[in-house]
C-alpha cells in the first residue's frame, strides 16, 4: 500500500492523515501512431505523479495522488476512431468539484499533473480562483519539466522518441515493435504566421498526420525514457516539496 495514493489507501489510514498537496494527474484518451497504447498520456500522468509523490513523501511531504482523468480535449481529433474527447467546459466543471472536495477537507494546494498537449488548464485556473479563492491551484506539463534535447535525438510532439521511450520504461508490454511503428512525418501550416507560432489555431490532426502520429520514434529506447522519467519525477518531486511547506500567505519576494 502507498499511503500518497488514494486509490491504494484507504479510510483507516486516510481519516487521521493530514495531506498538504493533492495532485490530480490528467491525461487523455487517443491515438499514439500505430505502436502506443491510447492510455498513453494517462500513464504518464499517473505514472509521474505517483512517483514523484513517492520522493516528496520520503521528504516528509504530505502529498496525495488523485484518480487520474483519462479523457482530455481532443476536438482535433473527433474524427480518429474513439479518440474520446472531453471538451473544455466539461473540465472545468469536473475542476470546480474536485474543488469543492478539497476545500471541504481543508486541502489548500492543488496541482494538476498533465501530460496531454492539448489540455490547457491556464485560463480554468483563472476561473477557479474566483469561485476557490483559498485553494492554490497550478499546473504542470510533465514534458516540459525539463529540457528534452539533452536525452532524445529528436523528441517529437505525439508517439514520437519522448513518448514512446518513457512508455517502453513504464509498460513496456503494452508497445508494439518500433518497426510497426509509422515515420510520425507531419504537414504544418502553410500559412506563415501559424507555421511560426505566433498566430495559433487548431490542427485537423488527419490532415496533418497519416499514422497519428508527430515525431519519428524509432531512436527511442526504455533506457532514454527511464533516464528523462527520472530526471523529471526528481523535479517535480522538489517542487511538491517545496510547495507543502509553503505559506500561501507569504508567496513572493
Amino acid at each position: 500500500m502507498r499511503p500518497y495514493v488514494l486509490a491504494e489507501t484507504n479510510w483507516k489510514q486516510i481519516r487521521d492523515e493530514d495531506f498538504s498537496v493533492a495532485v490530480l494527474p490528467w491525461g487523455a484518451t487517443e491515438a499514439h501512431n500505430y505502436h502506443l497504447p491510447y492510455a498513453t498520456d494517462n500513464i504518464l500522468a499517473e505514472e509521474a505523479a505517483t512517483k514523484a509523490a513517492e520522493k516528496a513523501w520520503g521528504q516528509q511531504a504530505k502529498v496525495v495522488v488523485l484518480p487520474t482523468i483519462p479523457f482530455g480535449v481532443n476536438t482535433g481529433q473527433m474524427d480518429v476512431k474513439l479518440c474520446m474527447n472531453l471538451n473544455p467546459s466539461t473540465q472545468y466543471a469536473v475542476l470546480k468539484d474536485v474543488a469543492q472536495v478539497l476545500q471541504m477537507h481543508n486541502i489548500d494546494k492543488l496541482v494538476i499533473l498533465n501530460a496531454h498537449g492539448g489540455n490547457n488548464f491556464k485560463q480554468m485556473i483563472r476561473e477557479l480562483s474566483l469561485e476557490y479563492p483559498n485553494l492554490f491551484t497550478c499546473s504542470v506539463n510533465w514534458w516540459q519539466v525539463t529540457d528534452a534535447k539533452p536525452y532524445f535525438d529528436e523528441p517529437g510532439d505525439h508517439a514520437g522518441e519522448l513518448e514512446t521511450a518513457a512508455v517502453m520504461h513504464l509498460r513496456p508490454e503494452l508497445v508494439l515493435p518500433l518497426e510497426e511503428a509509422g515515420d510520425g512525418s507531419a504537414k504544418t501550416f502553410k500559412i506563415s504566421a501559424l507555421k511560426e507560432g505566433w498566430a495559433s489555431a487548431q490542427r485537423k490532426w488527419t490532415s496533418v498526420t497519416k499514422d497519428t502520429g508527430v515525431g519519428d520514434p524509432k531512436a527511442a529506447t526504455a533506457e532514454k525514457g527511464e533516464v528523462f522519467f527520472e530526471k523529471t519525477t526528481d523535479l517535480i518531486a522538489d517542487f511538491f516539496v517545496e510547495l507543502h511547506g509553503a505559506d500561501l500567505e507569504d508567496m513572493y519576494h
